[in-house]
């Protein structure tokens, strides 16, 4: 079979895999969050402001920066609490810890070593005890 051939059926499977399935629900959720796109929108609007202030030097408002400030904090931890994004989170960071073992799995064949084989004490990342 050629190689190509196995890397699309590696991709099906992933594909069909529960935590890419997860992962799509959990982007769904997030994009149709009206509240948190809300958030998002505003928390980089004030990013921007908050640097254009700074970059002002000595002419910059400090009572100013300090408001933008506090309020890109309030809006940095409501956008963390929020249940679409935290899942997000979640779901993406299941799929990342997949791939990285997929990648393992497949080094490890080409070079016969783990990569990294230092021992995470994270069973989730692990190729197996030596």
């Amino acid at each position: 079979m050629e190689i190509f051939d196995l890397a699309a059926k590696l991709g099906q499977a992933l594909k069909a895999d529960d935590r890419l399935t997860a992962l799509e629900k959990a982007k769904k959720a997030y994009e149709e969050d009206a509240v948190l796109r809300r958030d998002m929108t505003e928390y980089e609007v004030q990013q921007k402001v908050l640097s254009q202030e700074i970059t002002k030097g000595e002419e910059r408002d400090l009572h100013l920066v300090e408001m933008i400030q506090n309020r890109i904090d309030e809006l940095y931890r409501k956008i963390n609490e929020n249940s679409a994004f935290k899942e997000l989170d979640r779901a993406q960071t299941a799929v990342n810890d997949l791939m990285a073992r997929v990648n393992a799995a497949i080094t490890y064949e080409i070079t016969g070593e783990l990569p990294g084989a230092g021992c995470t004490h994270d069973c989730s990342t692990c190729g197996g005890c030596r």
